[in-house]
């Protein structure tokens, strides 16, 4: 009798939707709705026409972020050299990230060696065939497995470059689009006419890149948002290798990255979290690799996988004439805590095999992170009053320290 009962249950479930309206049609109402008050949601976080903004830094952050003493920031703004802060009733200066890059421009001006407050490539001499001395630094940040921290690691890196003053191309590859989410770009409704990197690396009749590219609110980073569309590229490519018209198929983001080189210091990926084209075309690109460890026993075995995978494709990209040749790889440890036993083991136990591969600063998993997460915000746009003190600046303890540590290897690279 069991087995009739549950073949009659079954049929009572599929009842429930056919009798009703079909699968598709309910997955396709409930997108809808969802990204109706996504957007709602958006318009009543970010009025009055739902663009986010940068939050003012406190003078003791800009001076922080510029590398000068806060007293001299008060005598800049008190000889009138520079943009004037908003000034509170409390006689307490704030600074808006327009009035940060204006000071680095002018701090630059009298600095004692070239790029002290504008870190960026140095500018080659006249005459010689490059303009900039260094090369492009095109950082991918990669995993395939979901809750890595990829692309929360791939936002901060991003934002924390281009508040130092480096001239940063933020490009969101996964399909998922969380990385264009937290820039305030809502994919299903602000892209619904493409806009992606897609757009540039297609097969047929590919746009330049630059007609992808938006600015964000954060002076010197700018976007390229991602959508589902990007899955386009994977389901094409198989197609344009069995007809031949594929080509290369793995250089065509380094092909369109080239078109804005001299425009930018560094490009962040973040990757889509499978070993699929789009990854295959964005390691091709990159100069430098950033693998996000969460170190549970687990996340470890999957990166196994994904270490072995991607050595067999480079081999694969190589012979075919690709220098997949690298500036730096490393591993980030992500979500760390350091009172769990089981988890320091493992981290003991990466730091024995993988040495100064692994990054010296981990991220810790921090309530800070996750609940400006829930705002669509960055630690970094997050005011500190949202917080208690300790945890908030626990958290940007431990971000500013992974980025800075990335920052630093970027600034070798280029022989400072």
């Amino acid at each position: 009798m069991a087995p009739r009962q549950d073949s009659e249950q079954d049929t009572v479930r599929m009842q429930d939707i056919t009798d009703d309206e079909d699968l598709n049609s309910v997955i396709r109402d409930h997108s809808e709705r969802l990204t109706a008050q996504l957007h709602a949601q958006a318009e009543s976080m970010f009025p009055p026409d739902a663009a986010k903004e940068m939050r003012k830094f406190t003078s003791g952050e800009a001076a922080a972020l510029l590398g000068v003493n806060d007293s001299y920031l008060r005598k800049l703004h008190l000889d009138g050299k520079g943009p004037s802060p908003e000034v509170t009733s409390g006689n307490r200066r704030h600074y808006s990230v327009h009035d940060l890059h204006e000071l680095r421009v002018l701090l630059e001006k009298t600095a004692r060696k070239p790029g002290d407050y504008l870190p960026g490539r140095r500018l080659a001499p006249e005459g010689s065939e490059n303009k900039y001395l260094d090369h492009l630094q095109v950082i991918g940040v990669m995993n395939f497995k979901g809750g890595s921290g990829k692309t929360t690691s791939s936002a901060h890196l991003a934002q924390r470059l281009a508040l130092l003053g480096y001239r940063v191309l933020a490009i969101d590859l996964d399909p998922q689009a969380s990385f264009t989410a937290l820039h305030g770009v809502q994919p299903e409704f602000d892209l619904p006419d493409g806009g992606t990197l897609y757009d540039a690396i297609r097969y047929d009749d590919p746009v330049p890149i630059t007609d992808v590219i938006r600015p964000t609110y954060i002076p010197g980073l700018d976007l390229i948002p991602g959508n589902l569309e990007l899955m386009e590229f994977e389901h094409e490519t198989p197609r344009a290798l069995a007809q031949g018209n594929a080509g290369l198929f793995f250089f065509r983001v380094k092909d369109a990255l080239s078109q804005v080189d001299d425009n930018y210091d560094v490009v962040v990926i973040d990757c889509p979290p499978q070993l699929g084209f789009l990854t295959m075309s964005a390691l091709s690109a990159a100069t430098g690799v950033l693998v996000t460890i969460h170190p549970e026993m687990l996340d470890v075995m999957s990166m196994s996988q994904f270490l072995r995978m991607t050595a067999d494709l480079m081999d694969v990209i190589a012979e075919s004439g690709a220098d997949m040749k690298h500036d730096w790889m490393r591993y980030l440890l992500t979500r760390y805590e350091p009172t769990d036993a089981p988890q320091n083991r493992i981290v003991a136990f990466l730091r024995t095999m993988y040495g100064e591969k692994v990054l010296n600063a981990p991220m810790l998993k921090s309530t800070a992170i996750s609940d400006a997460g829930l705002t669509k915000q960055t630690l970094y746009e997050v005011d500190r009053s949202a917080f208690t003190r300790a945890t908030y600046d626990r958290a940007l303890e431990s971000l500013n320290a992974v980025n800075d540590e990335i920052a630093a290897l970027i600034q070798k690279t280029w022989g400072r």
